[in-house]
């Protein structure tokens, strides 16, 4: 099975000297095709940034990070922005829509900036199953928070783009919205072989997962294959108590 995302002993160090700061020590994992893994760990463990580096959002210190099958040491800006564009979507909880245009118009937009015809019946479907299906005429300014978050979700499964970075997706969804984003996420992850990484503190979206990989101070300590809330709540809790102790 081929892995889609690749990180070869990746250090992130910010900072220079006594005040330097290291956010991943080493980390070596491989996101294979067609998965969807939940990236967990206690605040500061360096979750967000294992993402940002594996996107091509941020550099490594060291390391090898291979995109699509692609190594992303040397590439300069322009060329990361058309890998990602090709291959990559993105959920963060920073919403990111354009005020200006309607739902349906902020769903299809990357499609339409890489010169892509949407499939118009998908497109609906996505937004439909984010709870829209009303709200397609209205902009971003007429939507709650929530609702916004929905919109940048499915932008990124309107394209079925071949990897999706998700950062705490579900955060500022109510409790059914939520379980309907992950039972969607799961679902093209399964049927449509997409790799789904998603950095989460819910153990309850965490189990709708494939596998949960836990990190602690920038370092993959244990992973849950097969993952249920209560299993993934108690390692955290372990971690915890760990990082508490160490």
């Amino acid at each position: 099975m081929t892995a889609p995302v690749q990180l070869a002993e990746v250090r992130k160090v910010y900072g220079t000297g006594p005040s330097a700061v290291t956010a991943l020590g080493g980390v070596s994992y491989s996101f294979t095709e067609g998965t969807f893994t939940a990236v967990m760990g206690p605040s500061g463990s360096g979750k967000s940034t294992l993402l940002h580096c594996a996107a091509g959002l941020d550099e490594p210190t060291a390391g090898e990070v291979h995109l699509a099958g692609i190594p992303l040491h040397g590439l300069n800006e322009t060329a990361l922005t058309e890998l990602r564009r090709e291959h990559v979507a993105f959920v963060f909880q920073a919403f990111n829509l354009m005020p200006a245009l309607t739902v349906r118009q902020n769903v299809v937009l990357p499609m339409t900036l890489a010169g892509r015809s949407p499939d118009q019946a998908w497109v609906s479907e996505v937004i439909q199953r984010v709870g829209l299906g009303d709200r397609t005429r209205h902009r971003p300014g007429e939507l709650s928070g929530g609702q916004q978050q929905r919109v940048a979700i499915a932008r990124a499964l309107a394209g079925r783009a071949a990897i999706t970075f998700a950062d705490e997706p579900t955060g500022a969804l109510d409790t059914q919205t939520a379980l309907e984003v992950l039972t969607l996420l799961r679902d093209q992850a399964r049927a449509a072989g997409q790799t789904i990484v998603m950095v989460t503190h819910d153990p309850v979206a965490a189990s709708y997962a494939d596998n949960v990989v836990f990190l602690v101070d920038g370092q993959i300590v244990s992973e849950s294959p097969a993952p249920t809330a209560e299993s993934v709540a108690a390692e955290l809790a372990k971690l915890s108590r760990l990082k508490v102790t160490t």
